[in-house]
């Protein structure tokens, strides 16, 4: 077989480590195990349905067309006026890009701008795409670490000794995943003092999980806080993660009208459009009942108070509540060094994990994977009973292990 070159962006990206977890669990179970998979990353509810129903209008009526590179009428009158309704700023028609879901906007906001020698501040823990998604692009993922000590944020000090005269973007992610960690106010207004101090840095806000945040605090956006850095900022957002509507697939971004340009030229030449069904459920889902949204938002957390409950019995764990999304990122310190039933060794967070799976059936993401260790993530995206479950074969698993 005749050998093709595959390009260098490619070899040096990996695999997204969510995916190929997703898909082990996967096969485990068709091979017969019993797996308890807490690796994804997407709500276990029904698209309401409302949205899926509008779907289908939508395909009975026959709009299954192209549509604008930067979607219908409808959606774009719609995203706007959901963010003048969170966010406080009137965005224009052109300050507006909509793509395959918030991943595709991010993907094509870096390819836009990051050329050889770019810097992207990329906070730990992250999402495992975006060091990835930098270097595919050619850029320079600069990553800081945020211990659990800072809450998982961003310190300002830290952000100021990073930036340097390549940097080019910051990521925010908030609440965070795989934290579920949310910035004050004031810790915004913090980060904005050092943005104005280096104003050749640009911020992208991903703001995906900001309806899923708890105990009855409320998101701020640094566009919002500082909206002097407003041309500076583009805010990520789409309706995967709020309106279980992973698989509809759009997302969407607002600011800078030169970069959102450039994405829309991107986007022309790579799909010319999302899906024009999944458009008009998009348009219910942001000005339909929004009921739904609270009720999914009180079983997250409800899951999370039981998750955490459980995991703090575990004397290697180290369990902090989350402030939104519907992860825990779970510290296991505890759990280094001792020894596993067959006599081996767990010295990483990629070690617990793999024990967590064979000794146990428990398939759960390894802090490596989003830049922290020794840690490890669960989704609470599923049932009471399957979280039970999982939390009872962690508690039995750690149990067996020895100094």
């Amino acid at each position: 077989m005749t050998s093709l070159p595959i390009a260098s962006r490619v070899k040096r990206i990996k695999p997204s480590p969510s995916s190929v977890a997703s898909a082990r669990a996967k096969d485990l179970r068709a091979a017969g195990r019993n797996i308890v998979d807490l690796t994804i990353g997407e709500p276990d509810f029904r698209t309401p349905d409302n949205i899926s129903l509008a779907g289908i209008k939508a395909i009975v009526e026959g709009n299954t067309r192209y549509t604008s590179v930067n979607g219908t009428p409808a959606l774009r009158a719609a995203i706007l006026a959901k963010f003048k309704d969170r966010l406080g700023i009137t965005y224009g028609e052109n300050q507006i890009a909509l793509g395959g879901g918030a991943k595709q906007i991010i993907f094509l906001a870096l390819m836009a701008t990051v050329e050889n020698a770019s810097e992207v501040v990329v906070p730990a823990p992250y999402w495992v795409s975006y060091p990835d998604m930098v270097l595919a692009n050619d850029g320079t993922p600069v990553i800081i670490d945020c211990p659990a000590e800072a809450a998982f944020k961003l310190q300002p000090s830290d952000l100021e000794k990073a930036i340097t005269d390549r940097t080019l973007w910051v990521i925010l992610n908030a609440p965070g995943n795989p934290t579920g960690a949310i910035y004050t106010e004031s810790e915004l207004n913090a980060l904005a003092d050092v943005l104005r101090r280096h104003p050749h840095v640009h911020v992208l806000s991903d703001e995906i999980y900001d309806e899923i945040v708890f105990d009855g605090k409320t998101i701020k956006s640094l566009v919002t806080v500082a909206p002097d850095l407003a041309d500076r900022i583009f805010v990520v957002n789409g309706v995967s993660k709020t309106y279980a509507m992973t698989g509809w697939r759009i997302g969407y971004g607002v600011g800078n009208p030169v970069l959102v340009a450039a994405i829309n030229k991107l986007q022309s030449q790579m799909s010319s459009c999302p899906s024009s069904i999944s458009q008009a459920a998009a348009v219910e889902a942001l000005t339909g009942d929004q009921q739904a949204i609270a009720n999914m938002r009180a079983v997250y957390e409800h899951r999370r108070d039981l998750a955490i409950s459980l995991l703090q019995n575990v004397p290697q764990l180290s369990c902090k509540t989350s402030d939104g999304a519907f992860y825990i990122f779970s510290g296991c310190k505890g759990v280094i060094g001792q020894r596993t039933p067959q006599g081996n060794v767990i010295e990483t967070d990629q070690d617990f994990a793999l024990y967590l799976l064979n000794e146990e059936g428990v398939a759960v993401m390894h802090g490596g994977a989003y830049g922290m260790s020794p840690f490890f993530r669960i989704s609470i995206a599923t049932s009471d009973e399957v979280i039970r479950e999982a939390c009872e074969r962690i508690a039995k698993a750690c149990s067996k292990l020895t100094p």
